[in-house]
């Protein structure tokens, strides 16, 4: 870049930084956020965990409801384990509906997750609450949507919420303050038959 360039880049960095921090110093609001990540693309969960991580990288209590996944142990609880009682994670699904093939018994499951999680949505010692694969237990019928909503309202000010899973409704849409769609564009699994893997998929 010429003298000239330079000076042009810095002169548009400049307007940049002065339109940020004038956004910055009027954005004076505190509360807790609606978070939903849906869409068919992978990575809504991994998402959710991100900011797990960053939550109790803060010293904040965070609990985890799985929703649909079954009630084994998962990889990542193994691998959040380290932060004890700063942590809750609950895998409380019977596993995917074409596995159970028992509508009964996946609403029972997730009515017992539901019933976890709303005791943490309105206990202020927990600054985040996940709510994995919620959408797709909406989406079935297994969960209420107004009963849903009822929960997250009940929540104190400053309580983050995250709904993850596809298809979420729209009533959950229209109340979320950040809605993040992971758009599927290439999966191994279609495309060239690769099973789930450890590490990626579980």
């Amino acid at each position: 870049m010429t003298g000239t360039d330079d000076e042009a880049h810095r002169c548009r960095m400049q307007r940049r930084q002065d339109i940020q921090q004038r956004r910055v110093e009027a954005a004076r609001l505190r509360k807790g956020l609606v978070i939903v990540h849906t869409g068919a693309g992978k990575g809504k969960t991994t998402a959710a965990l991100g900011m797990v991580l960053r939550a109790l990288g803060h010293g904040q209590r965070v609990a985890i409801v799985q929703f649909i996944k079954s009630a084994g142990e998962p990889a990542e609880k193994r691998a959040l384990a380290a932060f004890g009682d700063q942590l809750r994670f609950h895998a409380t699904g019977e596993g995917f509906t074409w596995d159970t093939q028992d509508h009964a018994c996946d609403i029972a499951a997730a009515q017992r997750g539901w019933a976890l999680a709303r005791g943490y949505l309105a206990d202020p010692a927990y600054r985040l609450v996940v709510l994995d694969e919620v959408n797709v237990a909406l989406r079935h019928g297994q969960l209420a949507v107004a009963d849903v909503l009822d929960g997250i309202a009940q929540r104190p000010p400053l309580t983050h919420v995250i709904l993850t899973g596809r298809g979420a409704p729209d009533e959950i849409l229209a109340r979320a303050d950040l809605v993040s769609e992971m758009r599927m564009v290439r999966h191994p699994f279609r495309e060239q038959g690769v099973r789930a893997q450890p590490g990626i998929e579980f």
